[in-house]
């Protein structure tokens, strides 16, 4: 990273600062440390049971090789997937559900749709909440007002029955409370004065319309909401006695919040690590590409799965409408998609003779074969062994040595289970099947919501990404591949990256040709206020305003920025543009649903974003000493073995320009750069694989013909 005292924008750089970022995945915990000096410091350790263990190894490992005291920092940022596993796992609260008398069961009917057609065996997932823990109030609330409100007989009967069932947290979902909170809000001071376990309430979660959303949302949120509490403040404690300062936490929407924000709202943290890994792509990879691009679909593949995204604009895509197991939440988060691709999933064959991959994983302990941990199942990282992508003196991390005849033991088995021949053809069928799973995942973020691929790059990072990210450009057509320098752990530079961020949002259904803009304009003040209250230096912070807009009749909505000119105590009645509004609604709805019409648009949620900016240094690059080239290793492309060159990519000149085949190593990652395309490295780092055969093959301007050595590929046998 950049080692200047003064920023682009004249401002002096604190030069005294140390910040680090922690990343948990499923198999890894991955660290970057930026110095005072300026430098980037990242380390990769296995991820522990009590994940706040293996952050504190991280951090310890950081801090070693950058030879600075933990003590020193002045920053820690952290994303973890405790909430996550504790909603996959079902292993978090014994919660209770208060609701309006007559809607107990929102949870089971849900909207009373098949969760698959024509499948007639297909089951809903069971609520998190079973029936015997959810109780009834006999309120009632309209949008308009209060019709029967909440009595304090009707608190202590609540509370008698949620102390009788030993809850350990509580979520509360009235009708009407997005419009109406009153009887919610009674209701919840009533029980945190007589309970001692945590209240979600819905108006404070999601103060949306929609019942069943809202309420799922409310119950995710108190159901995850002590196991955050609980990790969060373990972390914190830990980090205090090592003298590093509480941690903030990366959110869902990817921006991060402090400690406290985060354990009263816990469901934002569902997607926490994978947000992550899109910030990182989004500030490395942009400018990356030396040809126009539409965007950038960010390619994210670790141990256990696989997540893709879309960056437009150099904006990252948001919605919120996430399904996480079957459980709606809607709260704004990072367009993600996740298949359970990673480089620990299982290889198998199935009852009907097929070869699949995943969605189990080997995890951490004992991870694939080729660990050498015990192991015995075959893995996409085994596949990678035996094909020569990752060669036996790769130390994965730094720290973990590879045993190959123990991978090519486990697919042995698999091959003999398949049919196959050998641990080869195993090795290539699990590869092959392993990256179908993940161009349909990048498919369903582009071509489904009506984007070309071939109008995109692919970043690609994780430790596995960079692995497989040219084979499945070449399936996409996609002529550009960035892998940015620190790819084996750019969910952990996400976090020194990412804006600090909260959001605010409210049902307001009107026409928009009848919407009053002073009305519009006051709602947004006041959701303005609840965002800028949840940030740490709200002085600091800039408003992004959106709204959920919709034609009449339609029963779906589309985000839309809002083009709010005037707010606070100088505004007009001219708050907002509908012209310029329904316009863009016009061009989001035909891009994604291929059509327009002249029907009514309707306001639906009003949305505020308050983002208090980060100031980050620019990656520096300085390459090691001595010939990059280590050697040469016999790899397999397409069932054909080449003798190829192996290049350890941290002593790799700038501007160099090498042909595939070639593997590029480092500590946290290995890069395949396969026949037909070649790979150029950036004054960053980051190198950028392009295709000899299609329109991304131009030249690169940008580089240095005085350090242009490039090396030829291997020689096919």
């Amino acid at each position: 990273m950049t080692g200047d005292d003064e920023l682009e924008d004249g401002r002096e750089r604190e030069t005294d600062e140390i910040r680090i970022g922690v990343d948990v995945g499923g198999t890894f915990t991955d660290v970057t440390l930026s110095t005072a000096g300026g430098d980037l410091v990242t380390a990769k350790v296995p991820t522990t049971a009590d994940q706040s263990e293996g952050v504190l190894v991280g951090i310890e490992t950081a801090c070693d090789r950058a030879g600075v005291d933990p003590a020193s920092i002045t920053a820690f940022t952290h994303a973890t997937t405790v909430s996550v596993n504790a909603l996959l796992e079902r292993a978090g609260a014994k919660t209770a559900l208060v609701t309006t008398a007559g809607f107990r069961d929102v949870l089971e009917i849900g909207r009373q749709d098949r969760p698959a057609l024509y499948d007639l065996e297909a089951e809903r997932p069971e609520p998190l909440i079973p029936r015997r823990r959810r109780f009834e109030v006999g309120e009632r609330a309209t949008h308009e007002g209060i019709e029967r409100p909440v009595t304090n007989e009707d608190i202590d009967a609540v509370a008698t029955e949620i102390e009788a069932c030993d809850a350990e947290s509580v979520a509360i979902a009235f009708l009407h409370s997005y419009a109406t909170p009153a009887n919610e809000a009674r209701l919840a001071d009533g029980l945190r004065e007589r309970l001692e376990v945590p209240v979600s309430a819905s108006h404070e979660v999601l103060a949306e319309f929609r019942e069943y959303e809202r309420t799922s949302t409310t119950a995710v949120d108190a159901f995850v909401r002590p196991t955050i509490d609980d990790y969060v403040g373990r972390l914190a404690e830990r980090a205090r006695e090592a003298g590093v300062p509480a941690p903030r936490i990366m959110q869902s929407n990817g921006g991060i919040a402090d400690a406290e924000t985060v354990r009263e709202h816990a469901a934002t943290t569902v997607l926490s690590g994978p947000a992550a890994g899109v910030v990182g792509a989004n500030r490395t990879a942009v400018a990356a590409a030396n040809r126009t691009l539409e965007g950038l679909v960010t390619f994210d593949m670790g141990g256990t799965s696989s997540d893709v995204s879309l960056v437009r604009d150099g904006r990252i895509e948001r919605t919120t409408e996430t399904e996480i197991d079957g459980h709606p939440i809607r709260l704004p988060m990072v367009d993600l998609h996740t298949v359970g691709s990673g480089g620990g999933s299982i290889a198998r064959v199935d009852a009907g003779g097929a070869l699949r991959v995943g969605p189990q994983s080997a995890g951490a302990d004992p991870g694939p074969a080729c660990y050498g941990h015990g192991g015995i199942d075959p893995t996409v990282t085994d596949a990678n062994v035996v094909l020569g992508y990752i060669g036996p003196d790769a130390a994965l991390g730094g720290e973990l040595e590879l045993d190959p005849e123990a991978a090519t033991a486990a697919l042995e088995t698999l091959a003999d289970e398949a049919g196959l021949d050998s641990a080869l053809e195993a090795a290539d069928g699990v590869y092959r099947v392993a990256n179908a799973t993940m161009v349909r995942a990048i498919r369903s973020v582009t071509v489904e919501r009506g984007y070309d691929p071939r109008d995109f790059g692919l970043v690609a990072f994780g430790g596995a990404g960079p692995l497989h990210a040219a084979a499945l450009a070449e399936r996409l057509e996609i002529d550009t591949v960035v892998v940015p320098l620190p790819s084996g752990v750019l969910s952990a530079f996400g976090l020194l990256a990412a804006d600090e961020q909260f959001d605010a949002a409210r049902t307001h259904r009107v026409a928009l040709a009848d919407a009053d803009p002073e009305a519009i304009g006051a709602r947004y003040d006041e959701l303005a206020d609840e965002a800028l209250a949840g940030v740490h230096e709200p002085e600091a912070a800039t408003l992004e305003f959106a709204a959920d807009l919709r034609y009449a009749g339609q029963s779906f909505e589309l985000d839309v920025d809002v083009p709010v000119f005037v707010s606070g105590d100088d505004a007009t009645d001219d708050r907002f543009d509908p012209q310029t509004l329904r316009e863009r609604f016009h061009e989001a709805h035909e891009r994604a649903y291929g059509y327009r019409t002249e029907e009514p648009i309707e306001f639906v949620t009003l949305r505020v974003t308050a983002v208090v900016e980060r100031d980050v240094d620019e990656i520096r690059y300085e390459p090691d000493d001595g010939d990059p080239q280590v050697g040469t290793r016999e790899t397999r492309f397409d069932g054909t073995f080449y003798e190829t060159p192996i290049y350890d990519r941290p002593s790799i000149p700038v501007g160099t320009t090498i042909d595939g085949p070639a593997v590029l190593e480092q500590r946290e990652s290995t890069t395949v750069v396969p026949p037909g395309w070649s790979g150029n490295v950036r004054e960053d780092g980051t190198v950028v694989l392009e295709s000899l055969s299609g329109s991304g093959s131009d030249s690169d301007s940008d580089s240095d013909p005085g350090l242009d050595s490039t090396p030829d590929g291997g020689e096919r046998r």
